[in-house]
């Protein structure tokens, strides 16, 4: 089986939709103007869609309280220098330097504007072909 896309409640997923679209590169697949706002965003690769809604009879989590390692929603960037200082000037927050793991690979945490953990990954060998 392939997954189709993972899903999370959030405060306010048009502007969150919006932000991803301009500053991430992502594309809406399926947009709603109606509660829950329900919006499926695609990577630019299409091949992973992340949804993103408000059910108001749920209590939206507060994702700033997550800690990196628990959640966060990782990036293929190529050139992390670049594109952290570049979101960082769009909204999002730093959580800590770039970091060079043990084989080589270069990755950084960052908070969206709503809290949730981003990571900026450069690979030195790709995961997926």
């Amino acid at each position: 089986m392939k997954i189709e896309h993972f899903a999370l409640q959030v405060a306010d997923p048009v502007a969150m939709a919006r932000w991803y679209v301009v500053h991430l590169g992502m594309t809406i697949q399926r947009g709603s103007k109606q509660p829950p706002f329900a919006h499926f965003l695609a990577d630019d690769g299409g091949q992973m869609l992340i949804e993103i809604y408000h059910n108001e009879q749920f209590d939206v989590p507060d994702q700033s309280a997550v800690p990196p390692a628990h959640f966060h929603l990782a990036f293929i960037s190529d050139n992390i220098e670049a594109d952290r200082t570049r979101l960082i000037e769009a909204g999002a927050k730093e959580e800590g330097p770039i970091n060079t793991q043990p084989n080589g690979d270069l990755v950084c945490f960052l908070r969206d504007p709503w809290g949730l953990t981003l990571q900026l990954v450069t690979r030195v060998e790709k995961l997926l072909a």
